[in-house]
């Protein structure tokens, strides 16, 4: 089941946040950035106030009233040079637990996603995916999301790392 997030969900996005970016990308930084990182950007206060934002849209996928997985897309972000005068949509996080990946739980994300913005009449869908992720990379290009020329800094801690961006033109 897939719904939107109230504040009352906020401590469970906390754990859920947190775990699945630690599986996804422990081991390419220091156990320290990490840990730093995963409390600065996924505690609670952080995520109430991600939540505040009227252009930020939480849901959660849950199983037998167990949180396994979340998206986090952000409305009239302007992304890159060239997205500047277009309507653009964002696709900030995707993540599910590990047991949970082949399951169609990302792809339902997804598609509630993509639905949406072809609802709101958005231009582009974009997203920042680490250069190193290739699982995440395939799984976007096969809802037609394909690489740009546009690379930024994604940092964790003192480790440098790389996100390239990816878009889908919805017109």
């Amino acid at each position: 089941m897939l719904r939107r997030l109230t504040l009352q969900d906020v401590p469970a996005l906390s754990i859920i946040a947190k775990k699945t970016f630690y599986d996804s990308f422990s081991g390419t930084c220091t156990a320290a950035d990490m840990d730093d990182f995963l409390e600065f950007y996924y505690n609670e206060n952080a995520l109430a106030a991600e939540m505040a934002d009227s252009d930020m849209h939480y849901y959660l996928a849950e199983s037998n009233g167990e949180v396994i997985g979340y998206i986090l897309y952000k409305e009239n972000n302007p992304g890159f040079k060239e997205m500047q005068l277009k309507k653009t949509i964002e696709l900030k996080r995707l993540y599910v637990l590990g047991e949970y990946h082949t399951k169609g739980i990302a792809q339902k994300l997804m598609n509630l996603f993509l639905e949406y913005a072809t609802k709101e009449n958005f231009d582009i869908a974009f997203l920042g995916v680490w250069e190193y992720n290739y699982k995440a990379q395939n799984f976007y290009a096969k809802y037609g999301f394909a690489r740009t020329n546009y690379r930024h800094p994604f940092p964790i801690g003192i480790t440098p790392q790389t996100d390239i961006y990816l878009m889908k033109n919805l017109k």
